[in-house]
């Protein structure tokens, strides 16, 4: 089952952030966790070099996140991802050498919370990590390009228009404006609430679509119809 995103307050001010580091290239898994193994906040708990390992590294250390190549031996990223997903509340951040992969629409459908190239800059994946870790969502610019793009091939997902139904006028707003980017402070200004109204409103629709997070809804709002692409 699905567990809550991690809670920095609950979890104690001085407690790092755990993360498993997962890729097949040696080299650039033990970069990855020499970068952030070396940050006061991180704790790199484990490697894995294959999609079984990391799940099986991920059940063992319980992690916060899962730095995950999306392409990976014995079991590939996405399944790793899925599995991660139902049976945790670990947070996936996907890695890809290509911009325009193939799997990043499936990627994020199996759960993950953030996806980046392998080429990201050493800050940027420190931050990403953190990003992650407490609950946000995190895509780089030409991942949500080409998951857009992919929205625009495929009808409205069966089933998925009844969901989104079923949400309050209220919820619906704000998935539309989740979905067109927003954050919570700027849907806030847009919707004239307050922002812990907003977190609310995101906090009911995300658990009555059975969602993990923002990048779900978002998935959500296009395969129900909600919202389309340039809307």
């Amino acid at each position: 089952m699905t567990g809550p995103a991690r809670d920095p307050a609950a979890a104690g001010a001085d407690a790092p952030i755990r993360v498993v580091v997962a890729d097949d290239q040696e080299l650039v898994r033990s970069g990855f966790a020499m970068i952030l193994d070396a940050q006061p906040d991180i704790d790199v708990v484990a490697e894995a070099g294959d999609g079984l390992a990391a799940v099986a590294a991920v059940r063992e250390h319980r992690p916060d996140v899962l730095l995950l190549d999306i392409r990976m031996p014995v079991m590939d990223g996405i399944e790793a991802a899925g599995i991660v997903g139902a049976e945790t509340g670990c947070r996936v951040l996907m890695l890809t050498t290509f911009d325009l992969d193939d799997y990043v629409y499936d990627a994020l459908r199996a759960g993950a919370s953030g996806f980046l190239l392998k080429d990201v800059r050493r800050d940027d994946l420190v931050n990403a990590v953190r990003v992650v870790a407490a609950g946000e969502s995190l895509l780089a610019p030409s991942v949500t390009t080409r998951l857009i793009r992919a929205f625009t091939s495929r009808p409205a997902k069966r089933g998925a228009g009844a969901a989104v139904d079923a949400l309050t006028a209220r919820e619906r707003e704000t998935l539309l404006l989740i979905a067109r980017g927003l954050s919570n402070a700027e849907i806030a200004e847009a919707m004239v609430v307050s922002e812990h109204t907003v977190k609310t409103h995101v906090s009911n629709l995300l658990a009555k679509l059975g969602l993990r997070d923002r990048v779900q809804a978002v998935i959500a709002a296009y395969e129900s119809g909600l919202t389309t692409p340039g809307a």
